[in-house]
């Protein structure tokens, strides 16, 4: 004969816990949100600008780009610079590449890189 186990009635309290780990990560959420904030409210800085106002100068740098990219605006900041180890042999040619006036392109399909069944 077989014996059967007694079944544990587990849904309330499993329930109970899984509320118990929500309210913990809010409040973890809710300290990290705090502190990102003090943060950035220490750093933040209030710009005015007016319509035609291309400010430029020790940080900030005005590039000269052809005039199929004049839609583009030529003035880039610094500090949105990143450092890049670039890969040699992933550089696309600019020629290859046609961009249209709203500068978005069209993707063409060169080679799959892996396949599954």
């Amino acid at each position: 004969m077989v014996e059967i186990e007694k079944a544990e009635l587990i849904g309330p309290d499993l329930v109970h816990q899984a509320i118990e780990k929500v309210k913990t990560i809010k409040e973890r959420l809710k300290t990290t949100q705090s502190c990102q904030k003090s943060y950035s409210d220490v750093r933040r800085r209030d710009f005015e600008f007016k319509e035609d106002d291309w400010r430029f100068g020790q940080v900030a740098y005005r590039l000269e780009l052809p005039p199929e990219m004049s839609l583009v605006h030529p003035v880039f900041d610094v500090s949105m610079l990143k450092k890049v180890v670039g890969d040699p042999t992933l550089v696309v040619p600019i020629e290859t590449i046609e961009v249209n006036k709203e500068l978005t392109y069209e993707e063409i399909l060169v080679a799959f890189l892996d396949k599954q069944v």
